[in-house]
């Protein structure tokens, strides 16, 4: 998370949509950064405007806007699939070494994930507990010029474009039509908030 006090606003970081690399290239810009521990670092929308920003900025804290960026839902629960095979994880709980993203995908929709597939979800992230998106500025990922130019305009100074973190391995990520189409069901509200966040 970042919040830039002068231009009011907070970019929120959605895990596995960039965001480190924003912190990279924002991060010095920034009056507050929380990067760790991780659980911080991405805090959800709904904990940042009730516990958060009135910690840290008073009666004031309602003066500030949050911006959050929303991946297309099969890719990001590819980039956390890839991501979790990295040799680093090897034997730990949360690796996904030796299984497919199929098997990611479906163990990630049961009602009880295991760590490896456990990931939680963009739409729960950026709404209430009723449901309701609470952010006020969303971006799709891949518009990422779209959202640079809405971070000049409200910084006041060209913002780079940043530079590449944690990227993950290159894996094939085959996800067959029948569990393509009971995810896009079963996971209807993460479909809705990237709709939303490309302008649909």
């Amino acid at each position: 998370m970042m919040a830039f006090w002068a231009a009011k606003l907070v970019f929120l970081s959605v895990p596995k949509t960039g965001t480190h690399a924003y912190m990279a290239a924002l991060g010095d810009r920034a009056d507050v950064v929380l990067r760790h521990p991780q659980n911080l670092k991405h805090t959800s929308a709904q904990r940042m405007r009730n516990k958060i920003l009135p910690t840290l900025f008073q009666d004031q804290a309602g003066a500030l806007e949050t911006l959050a960026v929303i991946r297309e839902p099969v890719d990001w629960l590819g980039s956390w699939y890839r991501y979790r095979s990295r040799d680093a994880l090897n034997g730990k709980p949360n690796s996904t070494a030796g299984r497919s993203f199929n098997d990611f995908v479906a163990a990630h929709l049961s009602d009880d994930p295991p760590a490896w597939a456990s990931v939680g979800s963009q739409a729960r992230f950026v709404s209430n507990g009723q449901g309701e998106v609470i952010v006020d500025h969303l971006f799709a990922y891949d518009r990422q010029e779209d959202l640079r130019a809405f971070l000049s305009a409200r910084l006041g100074f060209a913002v780079p474009t940043p530079p590449a973190r944690n990227v993950s391995p290159e894996l094939v990520l085959d996800l067959s039509p029948e569990l393509a189409a009971r995810l896009r069901e079963e996971r209807a509200a993460d479909f809705a908030v990237y709709a939303r966040a490309m302008g649909g």
